[in-house]
């Protein structure tokens, strides 16, 4: 993974530091002082190019891995925004005065953002939120008015590693909600199923009336891993799987259940990933809905909030589907994330005609433990009969 990104990386590390010495730093200090402003930058770069020539994916790497990257990050946006902003001030030289304004404008950002950057890596992935959505529809019995659904999504365990206090945070605080059904929409690790094991004491405590659903996410196929065949790697998929269901967990491979009020239903669908490629494409939602009584309240899970206009919508009456995957980039300013540069649904909800999907932005964290705007949440979604 390291290797594939490493010319960028050391492009973002060298451009950005060289362009602020040429038009800041070498007016102001000798080479000797100015050296001590390269040494960070080229200490991360050795230290990617020492992890690209020997990847590996232990637990162990995937720490280094993303403290090396959330590092290089908090180094590089800062330096890139001051870059910019003193490469316009060396565009305004013969505007003396708004030139230094422009100067001070940079600097101000690039330490701001540098500011900003720290919180998101030292605390904003532990700033769980719950945020709340209420569905309504004709479609749903009068008997699941009010019925809360808690839906937690990407965990990447593997990035969480030794740091149990955060997980047990999420637990209680979907506990302490008291859904009445907990949904998780895939992505619990991040390579391997072993990343699953110190937390299975604390995921086993999450409770709900009608228990835990659970589907599988593209991470959860192992397919960011080394395996030595692909016999090695669904033997592990299977030991995520078995895993899962010994926390008590419903795990749904296209497959349905029937939630009971009284005489009243409401089916909750499960589906394997359905992700474009480069994405693993295992979704069958002819075969998820099989038994399925027509005209009964539909709610989709599926891990990739591109299946809904892919496949969903064209093809089912599926009322509502909850997916995740996005993260929303882990960043987000007010409305915005990178995210809707690659994913036209991203993150909340979105509605064509009768039909509604949900997108989480997630728990966890891929590689990186780093959030900011985009903190993890807890959906809680309220079903609302429509008269």
């Amino acid at each position: 993974m390291i290797l594939r990104i490493i010319l960028p990386l050391l492009l973002l590390l060298g451009l950005p530091a060289w362009v602020i010495d040429r038009f800041s730093l070498r007016k102001h200090f000798s080479w000797k002082v100015r050296s001590f402003f390269y040494l960070p930058n080229l200490i991360l770069a050795l230290w990617a190019v020492f992890l690209a020539v020997n990847e590996s994916y232990t637990a162990e790497a995937d720490h280094a891995k993303g403290l090396m990257l959330t590092l290089v990050l908090c180094l590089v946006v800062p330096e890139c925004l001051l870059a910019i902003f003193l490469s316009l001030g060396a565009l305004l030289h013969r505007w003396k005065k708004l030139r230094r304004g422009v100067e001070a404008l940079a600097w101000c950002a690039g330490g701001v953002s540098f500011v900003a950057m720290l919180f998101g890596f030292f605390w904003g992935y532990k700033q769980i939120h719950t945020v709340n959505y209420t569905y309504s529809s004709t479609a749903i019995p009068e008997s699941f008015d009010g019925y809360r659904v808690a839906q937690i999504s990407d965990l990447h365990l593997g990035t969480l590693h030794g740091k149990p206090e955060v997980v047990k945070n999420i637990v209680d605080s979907v506990n302490s909600l008291r859904p009445d059904l907990i949904v998780f929409t895939g992505d619990l690790v991040n390579y391997h199923a072993r990343e699953l094991d110190e937390f299975m004491p604390i995921l086993s405590r999450l409770e709900a009336r009608d228990g835990v659903i659970a589907i599988m996410g593209n991470h959860d196929y192992m397919l960011y891993y080394r395996w030595p065949t692909e016999t090695a790697r669904w033997a592990n998929v299977r030991e995520l799987q078995t895993k899962e269901r010994l926390l008590g967990w419903d795990l749904l491979l296209n497959e349905n259940r029937i939630v009971r009020r009284g005489s009243d239903s409401i089916a909750v669908i499960g589906v394997e990933n359905d992700g474009r490629p480069p994405f693993p494409s295992r979704g069958d939602l002819n075969k998820a809905q099989t038994g399925l009584q027509p005209g009964c309240f539909k709610l989709l899970l599926s891990h990739d909030p591109t299946h809904w206009r892919r496949k969903v919508l064209p093809e089912t009456d599926i009322d509502l589907m909850l997916a995740g995957h996005t993260h929303g980039m882990q960043f987000k300013i007010g409305s915005f994330s990178p995210a809707s540069w690659f994913y036209p649904e991203w993150g909340g909800p979105y509605e064509e005609g009768s039909q509604t999907l949900y997108v989480s932005l997630g728990v966890g964290e891929v590689l990186m433990p780093f959030r900011l705007g985009a903190w993890p949440e807890i959906n809680v979604i309220t079903l609302k009969h429509a008269k």
